[in-house]
């Protein structure tokens, strides 16, 4: 395997602050019980966190030990006040032996899930839908629970199975059946409903894709139009995010790309290339192509108040805890981590077959990371990579632990062999 780690400082790209205009969106009134349907989750930390620079070497080992644990390739950005920051190891393609180019596309999974809450907050800005309305009052008889709300889609609290838990029970053969295959939403949806529902709706966090599934069907009921259009007109052109695509159904990822490579479940089995494959399983919960530019681009915005009005982005930012330990939280289409500095990191995590990826900002937007490494269905492959957020945010300075809880362990957007 080739491995090549290529340093590049840029200066700061000041299209974060003086780029696209706001987006005009009309202003609704949040109601009242949504306040009351997600409390915020406390704030305050033992200690204060600080705006320590980025350890670039700590972004290096967590990529190297990415490639330690099956990785082809691994790389990172971090965008902040002093400028850019790049780091990448190994191989974007095995075959040819490309190393790793951080202005490549790839596929950002369960990422998109963020994109899908921005599209469905405007609309509820826009009084187009309600978050504490049910499902079915927009989608008449979809779901077999009236109580399930737009709020418990976006909080994973809706109690719908995840159909992905059934259809990648076995990996690469669960793969091999859906990498052509074209599904209506419906079809999705109906596999989540042939399986036990996972809990009442507004009970227990329990991470669905089936949730971002009917959100996408909420946004075209909602619109009139596909979620490409929305996502279009909404958030890639407004941030002129010229590498980021909803291609669906489509399987090629168009112009310079990383190759994606799939673990088997069986142990030394040689890795499958998984990068063409039309993502109809994930949809509007994880099928938008992107690179590390364009989702400090996205996040960053994102978090400055660039893509919801102000009330709509607190209803975002809301979160409760989804660990034991309370440093893992989800909002509306928005992961929290409180990483051991104090620091608190907002954005998501992305898992699509071939591909572990992070995007998360600092709340004021001033800092913040993307990171990929070319492959999954290996967990620790994952956590190694959610190293690059720990050594971007909290800096070189030994970091504060908290009494038995680790300094980073990787969240699975997907079933996946550990």
């Amino acid at each position: 395997m080739i491995q090549s780690r290529r340093i590049v400082r840029l200066t700061i790209d000041r299209r974060l602050t003086l780029g696209a205009a706001l987006l005009a969106i009309a202003a609704s009134a949040t109601p009242a019980s949504a306040v009351a349907a997600s409390p915020a989750a406390p704030t305050h930390h033992a200690f204060a966190p600080t705006a320590a620079a980025p350890d670039t070497a700590g972004i290096t080992r967590a990529l190297k030990d990415a490639l330690a644990n099956g990785a082809p390739g691994a790389m990172a950005r971090y965008a902040g006040p002093d400028g850019v920051q790049i780091r990448t190891e190994g191989v974007q393609n095995r075959a040819t032996g490309a190393v790793m180019d951080a202005r490549s596309r790839f596929r950002i999974g369960s990422i998109t899930k963020t994109f899908s809450s921005v599209v469905l907050l405007q609309l509820v800005s826009e009084g187009k839908l309600r978050l504490d309305e049910p499902v079915n009052t927009y989608l008449p008889g979809l779901l077999p629970d009236d109580r399930i709300t737009v709020r418990h889609l976006l909080t994973h609290r809706s109690g719908l199975s995840d159909y992905t838990n059934a259809m990648f029970a076995k990996t690469v053969p669960g793969f091999e059946a859906v990498r052509n295959r074209v599904f209506s939403y419906r079809e999705l949806v109906k596999l989540s409903l042939d399986e036990p529902r996972t809990g009442q709706p507004g009970a227990a966090y329990q991470y669905s894709n089936t949730n971002f599934v009917v959100v996408g069907m909420l946004i075209e009921k909602a619109t009139g139009n596909p979620v490409a259009k929305e996502y279009d007109r909404r958030i890639i052109k407004p941030l002129k995010l010229k590498n980021t695509s909803y291609v669906h159904p489509a399987k090629a990822i168009k112009g310079p790309h990383v190759r994606g490579y799939l673990h088997p479940d069986e142990a030394g089995a040689p890795l499958v290339d998984s990068t063409e494959q039309t993502a109809s399983w994930a949809q509007s919960a994880g099928a938008i192509i992107s690179n590390a530019a364009d989702l400090n681009t996205f996040t960053s915005a994102l978090l400055r108040g660039r893509l919801l009005r102000p009330a709509m982005q607190q209803e975002m930012l809301k979160a409760t805890p989804v660990d034991a330990a309370k440093t893992r939280f989800y909002g509306l289409g928005l992961r929290r981590y409180d990483l051991s500095c104090g620091t608190s990191i907002y954005g998501h995590t992305g898992t699509v077959q071939g591909f572990y990826s992070y995007a998360f900002s600092t709340k004021d937007g001033k800092r913040s990371l993307s990171a990929v490494a070319n492959t999954s269905n290996h967990g620790a492959a994952n956590t190694a990579l959610g190293g690059t957020l720990e050594a971007a945010f909290c800096g070189k300075k030994p970091a504060l632990k908290r009494s038995g809880v680790p300094v980073f362990k990787a969240d699975a957007d997907l079933p996946e062999n550990r």
